[in-house]
């Protein structure tokens, strides 16, 4: 069994491997065919954290905001007109985090608020908002392309 970057193993083999604990890291990892330093770490997580699953996968960085969701997320509900300026201003202030608008309005995506005022479509379905386009050869005086 291969392992591919971004998988972990699966729970099988995981069992298999903490089940040997008579062996030596290297033989087991020679047996079951995964490294030995697999077999190192998976015991050690054992050991420190008594966790016998693959943990949760992550990418990047954690987020800068992410022990502010709650104070950011009542602030929106007490504040809902202010303004992306304003809320960096009053993070500044009460929380002392001093963060771009770029970041600001990424943590307000992934808190799932919206800053739109309106609804995206109109009220009403079937009335036009603007006058039908003229069809051709109605009122349209275009040059003739025709030679004759």
């Amino acid at each position: 069994m291969a392992w591919r970057r971004g998988q972990t193993y699966a729970q099988d083999l995981r069992d298999r491997v903490l089940a040997a604990d008579d062996e030596s890291a290297r033989d087991v990892a020679e047996r079951l065919g995964v490294s030995p330093s697999y077999v190192i770490k998976a015991r050690q997580r054992r050991a420190r954290d008594g966790r016998l699953t693959a943990g949760r996968l992550r990418s990047g960085p954690r987020p800068k905001l992410v022990d502010h969701y709650e104070a950011i997320d009542q602030h929106v509900l007490q504040h809902p007109d202010a303004t992306l300026e304003e809320r960096r201003a009053w993070l500044q202030e009460t929380h002392g985090m001093s963060v771009s608008i770029a970041t600001l309005w990424n943590t307000l995506r992934q808190l799932k608020i919206r800053r739109k005022k309106r609804p995206s479509k109109r009220a009403s379905g079937r009335e036009r908002t603007s006058p039908a386009p003229a069809s051709f050869g109605t009122g349209c005086a275009r040059a003739s392309t025709h030679k004759s």
